[in-house]
């Protein structure tokens, strides 16, 4: 099981937001690319990165700090927030971004995120980030009333890279991982799966470990790296020993 560290980024530094609260801020660094090393240095095999500023304005607002980024590390880049249109994805593609998380436009143009799993096989991953069990879109500002089981039900006959799921109530507060909605949707899908939000210990990885053989092929985390309480090293060690 991969331990994918995050780096989510706010006018151009490293932060993490509350369950998805703009308002509700900390940050941690202003060099994504030093802390993208940082995490590589660690072990890290996969970064996930975030365009907050992107995901609440539906459109790239970080391009210099995602190309630093890009720049900087050998290790493969997945990357979300405010991919709305091929144009986008080409543009991130061509960046040499591995590959793109589709969150809102998934889910509101089901043609285009078609369209984006042809262009782009094994590229294309589908964020679905819940609140109570019903998604949320638009940077998590909407929500609506469709439930992440449906919603992955449907998209799955895209062929998608993996879906990775996020409980918002646990998101940047460390409660950890919502073990039984993770895995009611790797039981429900033949699709990878990634879990996210919550993760705060060791513990929180060794409670994932079982879902492996379900198809949850990795955990993303981010507070608990940038507060000390995971140490990322430990967590691979302990993710790479079964």
């Amino acid at each position: 099981m991969l331990i994918i560290p995050a780096i989510d980024l706010k006018d151009g530094k490293c932060v993490r937001l509350r369950q998805g609260r703009a308002e509700d801020v900390t940050v941690f660094g202003d060099d994504p690319a030093a802390m993208g090393l940082r995490w590589q240095a660690a072990g890290a095999q996969l970064l996930h990165v975030v365009d907050l500023d992107g995901a609440f304005s539906s459109r790239p607002q970080n391009l210099d700090s995602i190309r630093r980024l890009r720049q900087a590390l050998t290790i493969p880049i997945e990357l979300g927030g405010g991919i709305r249109t091929l144009d986008t994805m080409a543009a991130y593609i061509e960046l040499g971004i591995d590959r793109l998380i589709l969150g809102t436009v998934a889910l509101k143009d089901p043609d285009l995120a078609a369209r984006a799993c042809a262009d782009y096989p094994g590229r294309i991953i589908f964020g679905l980030d819940a609140r109570d069990g019903l998604l949320a879109v638009e940077g998590w500002t909407e929500t609506s009333q469709k439930t992440a089981l449906d919603a992955a039900r449907s998209l799955a006959a895209l062929k998608p890279a993996a879906f990775i799921y996020t409980d918002i109530a646990r998101d940047g507060v460390k409660r950890g991982v919502n073990i039984p909605a993770t895995r009611a949707l790797a039981e429900a899908v033949d699709i990878p799966v990634i879990a996210s939000g919550g993760v705060s210990c060791l513990d929180d990885i060794l409670a994932l470990l079982p879902l492996e053989a379900l198809g949850v092929i990795g955990v993303i985390t981010g507070r608990a790296l940038y507060d000390g309480s995971l140490d990322l090293k430990e967590a691979i060690r302990l993710a790479q020993a079964g």
